[in-house]
């Protein structure tokens, strides 16, 4: 297997508000599963320490590097595998971010993304991101975002890490529907599918965007619930999917081909 074609892992986590010590009992699970298949690279969900707005991050919330993404770079560095997880960064007593954390092999953290399309929810709990950032790993060049900001209002954040010469983006992400939707409706056809297709389809980009299951707790969303349907995309249309479920987990192994960037500067105008 060339270094282009790639076994990845989309952990499609239970994550439950403000259980941190439970939610990253199931990551180091999911990693180790990983692992044990030959997988370069998992993608966790977003905010997986006390889920997406939930009271606790306010006051319980670690800096980055600190107590919670330590546990991530010592799993990465045990299982010799790249991870992107999204956690709570706490700045200061008043100040968070909702952080992407790309970490290699060795246990290094090699990019940390802040989420920059938050939701007006969002603005109480979390800072807006003012970077982006793209990286060289062996399986090509990685850039990172969160959720919304694959959006389609939001899309030019892909756009502008495509340009950047990213090659592969990964968004940990916590896609929320109302108690009563159900996977009849398709509700992500529109609203993640297409933009995720456009962007893979205009720049040949892979796109893989994790997203949590659980009924959600606490927080201003409280009683919605993260469905899953995790998905990785590229030219082509949808690569790999997760299940339409919000009562349980599961990992997702797919070996991904990375196609590579020629484009650099104006020639992007071509497309």
């Amino acid at each position: 297997m060339s270094d282009r074609k790639v076994n990845v892992a989309m952990a499609q986590l239970l994550v439950e508000g403000g259980e941190v010590n439970r939610n990253f009992e199931r990551a180091f699970n999911f990693v180790k599963q990983a692992s044990q298949q030959d997988c370069k690279l998992i993608v966790l969900p977003e905010t997986i320490d006390f889920a997406w707005t939930h009271p606790r991050s306010k006051t319980e919330s670690e800096p980055i590097p600190g107590a919670y993404s330590d546990q991530f770079c010592q799993m990465a560095k045990e299982f010799n595998i790249y991870i992107c997880v999204g956690l709570t960064e706490k700045i200061n007593d008043n100040k968070r971010f909702n952080t992407a954390l790309l970490i290699d092999s060795e246990g290094k953290i090699v990019i940390k993304y802040h989420k920059i399309n938050l939701l007006s929810v969002e603005h109480d709990y979390y800072e807006v991101g003012n970077t982006l950032n793209v990286v060289s790993t062996p399986f090509g060049k990685v850039g990172l975002n969160i959720c919304a900001d694959n959006y389609p209002d939001a899309l030019h954040i892909g756009h502008t890490l495509a340009r950047m010469g990213a090659e592969i983006i990964l968004s940990p992400s916590s896609w929320t529907v109302d108690h009563f939707i159900s996977e009849d409706t398709d509700p992500y056809a529109e609203k993640w599918v297409k933009p995720l297709n456009d962007l893979a389809s205009k720049y040949n980009i892979v796109i893989i965007s994790t997203t949590s299951v659980g009924y959600i707790v606490g927080g201003p969303y409280e009683g919605k619930k993260m469905v899953g349907c995790s998905l990785a995309v590229n030219k082509d249309g949808i690569i790999s999917k997760g299940i339409f479920n919000e009562f349980a987990g599961e990992l997702i192994v797919q070996q991904i081909e990375i196609p590579e960037q020629q484009l650099k500067g104006t020639d992007f105008a071509k497309l």
